[in-house]
């Protein structure tokens, strides 16, 4: 195998996000049920037997040292791998937006180069050196739409229903840093048992949408995003973003730590509502997108 090209990196939203107590390190304890999107990066991955590893940008402009090269020189430098690559990426997914775009990238870096360089690593040995790279980058890994908890290396994978969701992202990103560092941030939620937690009816309907059919998808009645008012406070257009998608979908919440806002949309063969090409604010990127079942390269590990 010389090449792998066309390899998607997906998005995900985060349904709700809790932040229920920090460590004794300052990191941030966290549970939310993450779901994979149909908004990919594209990358392409050519060997090199000379060892290097090189990324070229094939549309916006990505920092010199992204995660996509992090994530080739961890598994290069663990696996003692003499191989190299050329790493091509199409940047889709918008950064700085809590989609998890760049952790995406170093997720499907770890998948295509364990199959290009004939590693054959198990999916738990990737995943144990995702989390060095970021707490998101083992979810993408995992493949599947999970419940997360601790800085994101915990995960319960479970089955949700297809669904739409409409996104938009206003122009300016946010920092992580500057939410977690938020005086505003709340940091007290209840923690739950997982498996208390996926038994509640409550939750399991909202999910699913059992109790009122499709029109219940387009309801945010449970959970919240805890990081969305110190990201308000930080970005007035995630506000006016929530404002927006309530307008048009009667619900709105924040992803991740922001700054893209989404709404629930419908699960059947089309979304409930859309809007007009014309109708979103100058320099913000909207998309309509479906919930996967599974990551795409859900088969490239073992």
């Amino acid at each position: 195998m010389r090449a792998l090209y066309d390899v998607p990196a997906p998005a995900k939203l985060n349904l709700f996000l809790h932040v229920v107590g920090r460590r004794a390190d300052g990191y941030h304890l966290l549970q939310s049920i993450f779901v994979l999107l149909d908004w990919c990066d594209t990358l392409h991955f050519e060997l090199r037997a000379d060892g290097a590893l090189a990324r070229h940008d094939l549309g916006a402009v990505l920092p010199a040292d992204d995660l996509s090269l992090r994530a080739a020189r961890a598994l290069q430098q663990a696996s003692g791998c003499t191989l190299g690559a050329d790493i091509s990426v199409l940047k889709n997914v918008p950064w700085g937006a809590g989609l998890g775009g760049g952790s995406s990238d170093a997720a499907s870096t770890l998948l295509a180069l364990n199959r290009l360089w004939g590693l054959h690593w198990p999916r738990e040995r990737l995943q144990t050196l995702a989390l060095k790279l970021g707490a998101d980058v083992p979810f993408f890994v995992g493949g599947r739409n999970a419940f997360v908890e601790g800085i994101g290396e915990r995960l319960t994978p479970i089955a949700l229903p297809r669904q739409w969701f409409a996104l938009v992202k206003p122009p300016q990103p946010v920092a992580t840093a500057a939410i977690f560092a938020s005086p505003l941030l709340r940091r007290d939620s209840d923690a739950a048992i997982v498996v208390d937690f996926l038994a509640d009816t409550q939750l399991m309907q909202w999910l699913s949408g059992a109790e009122a059919g499709a029109a219940a998808m387009t309801t945010m009645s449970w959970g919240r995003n805890d990081l969305q008012a110190a990201a308000e406070d930080h970005c007035p257009e995630v506000a006016q973003a929530a404002r927006w998608l309530e307008a048009r979908f009667g619900n709105s919440r924040m992803s991740g730590s922001g700054s893209a806002v989404f709404a629930r949309a419908g699960a059947g063969d089309q979304p409930v509502a859309t809007w007009g090409e014309n109708d979103l604010p100058p320099r913000w990127v909207g998309r309509l997108s479906r919930s996967l079942d599974q990551h795409p390269l859900w088969g490239w590990a073992d």
